[in-house]
């Protein structure tokens, strides 16, 4: 298991928080228990299993929402 922490542009509104949280934790490889949306800090955090998916593919999901990632930072849980 891996922890992800991604780094987005600044987050404008609640709802934005709920779309990309249930975008990511939709995925197959991220612990859906782990994943938190950190609205003051425009940030996720979770877990995820890098034999089922990569960090790449969950940066891509919430590039699709239309949210820029600014950077991720992974390492082993």
């Amino acid at each position: 298991m891996q922890k992800a922490v991604i780094q987005l542009e600044t987050l404008a509104c609640p709802s934005c928080m709920q779309k990309i949280e249930n975008a990511v934790k939709g995925l197959n490889g991220v612990n859906q228990d782990s994943v938190k949306v950190l609205f003051n800090a425009s940030k996720v955090k979770l877990n995820f299993n890098a034999e089922d998916i990569a960090i790449t593919d969950i940066e891509n999901a919430i590039e699709n929402l239309g949210y820029e990632v600014k950077g991720s930072k992974v390492r082993s849980a």
